[in-house]
């Protein structure tokens, strides 16, 4: 009997998506368990698997289509032998279920490597695990998986790891077997000086799910908010030196660097407390004001921003802070976010400092009412107690929603998380 492939449920809020990438072609022969389809949501990449074995006997839905939740995907039917065998009302030999079923098909350009670990995986070698963004490189670089050793203590093979095997041969294994499609036209002038028109290569990519969601939400946060931003500047000394004294001890007892985001995370704690309306969200004709602090640290991945969630960042100690920071940060690299972990948030902090801006306008995170942006920390000469001195300092910007948030609370809160970071003794008495 046929078993139909559906889009599962997708998580809290969740509806549609794209598909993404077939890992198997029409034709192909699909365990319990293997991985048909990626799909691509708002939030994360998914995994559909085969519930049963068989052969794939027909794809529905193409790449790049937009699916909803339980639209049909494929079709899995039994593998010719094991149907005659049903019809004899036997049992076929272990030999014959191994063996593959002969299809005609269609191969997805530098695929047959990988296809090929697989096969031998399926001849008896122990199933290796990968995750979707190291399989991706891998098709991309001809890599056989199979010769590729995980750094995972679980035996997972990531993205790092085909890289490592990657640079390990050298730049000629490095170069991608199929190179993205380059549409060319003549040009419509022709350069200054030259005898012949000069020809233009434009490349067409679709645009992720991912991607199509954070362009539109931006555009929303700008039509729908009451959107403005007010600066100021942070004199980052007294929390440099406390690193420099604190960073070895640090690293030594919690096993993480102790960076300057837990800073800014308990200053932005200590701020909101003392002007609510920064830490909630517009509700119809209601203000709803969250007596609880949920901060988002917008973290930059390969298929654009994400904003993973600190649940309870009041009750979190700077360790925790950094160390949860640091894992959201591994997992958006190898894509391994989840749902849960991006989901909420009452107030977002985005560091562009850590790619080199000095200054800029972020944009707000809806329903949130507010997000600071942090900045490059450059030494400036700056009057201290009328004398100039050179001081490691920071901009700082609040965007905030001027429906709820009046411009003197915008300010006093920028000048409360100035103060907090400037005398960072003082979290310890305002927390």
């Amino acid at each position: 009997m046929p078993t139909k492939i559906v889009v599962p449920e997708l998580g809290e809020s969740v509806v549609e998506a794209t598909v993404g990438h077939w890992r198997k072609n029409q034709g192909d022969r699909v365990a319990v368990g293997d991985v048909l389809v990626e799909l691509e949501t708002e939030k994360v990449d998914l995994e559909v698997g085969a519930e049963r074995s068989g052969v794939l006997a027909r794809i529905e839905r193409k790449e790049g289509e937009d699916v909803k939740i339980g639209d049909l995907l494929g079709v899995i039917e039994e593998a010719p032998e094991e149907a005659e065998a049903a019809a004899k009302g036997g049992e076929t030999k272990p030999a014959e279920k191994e063996k593959p079923v002969e299809t005609v098909t269609q191969e997805r350009p530098g695929t047959a490597a990988v296809a090929a670990a697989e096969e031998a995986a399926a001849e008896g070698a122990p199933k290796r695990m990968v995750t979707p963004l190291a399989r991706r490189v891998a098709e991309e670089h001809g890599v056989d998986l199979s010769q590729v050793r995980p750094s995972d203590a679980a035996g997972r093979i990531r993205q790092r790891d085909v890289e490592s095997f990657l640079q390990s041969k050298g730049a000629e294994a490095a170069q991608p077997l199929e190179k993205p499609a380059i549409v060319s036209r003549p040009a419509l002038q022709v350069v200054p000086g030259a005898t012949t028109p000069r020809e233009r290569l434009e490349e067409r990519v679709r645009m992720s799910r991912r991607r199509q969601t954070i362009a539109r939400r931006l555009v929303e946060a700008q039509q729908t908010a009451a959107m403005l931003t007010t600066f100021n500047e942070v004199d980052m000394t007294q929390v440099m030196q406390l690193r420099a004294r604190w960073k070895e001890n640090f690293k030594k007892q919690h096993g993480v660097s102790l960076g300057i985001a837990s800073f800014f995370v308990k200053a932005c704690v200590g701020a909101l407390r003392q002007f609510p309306r920064l830490n909630a969200e517009i509700q119809g004709n209601e203000m709803v004001l969250k007596h609880y602090y949920d901060i988002g640290v917008a973290v930059g991945a390969s298929e654009g921003l994400v904003v993973p969630v600190l649940r309870d960042a009041d009750q979190m100690s700077f360790a925790e802070i950094e160390a949860g920071i640091k894992e959201f940060a591994r997992k958006a690299s190898v894509g391994e976010l989840t749902l849960d972990e991006l989901r909420g948030g009452t107030f977002t902090i985005s560091n562009g400092g850590v790619y080199g801006s000095l200054l800029s306008t972020p944009i707000l995170n809806p329903p949130q009412v507010g997000i600071l942006g942090l900045h490059k920390i450059q030494d400036r000469a700056v009057p201290v107690e009328g004398k100039v001195e050179i001081r490691p300092m920071m901009y700082i910007a609040l965007s905030y929603d001027h429906r709820i948030v009046d411009g003197m609370e915008a300010v006093q809160f920028l000048v409360r998380v100035k103060e907090l970071v400037e005398d960072p003794a003082s979290l310890l008495f305002t927390l």
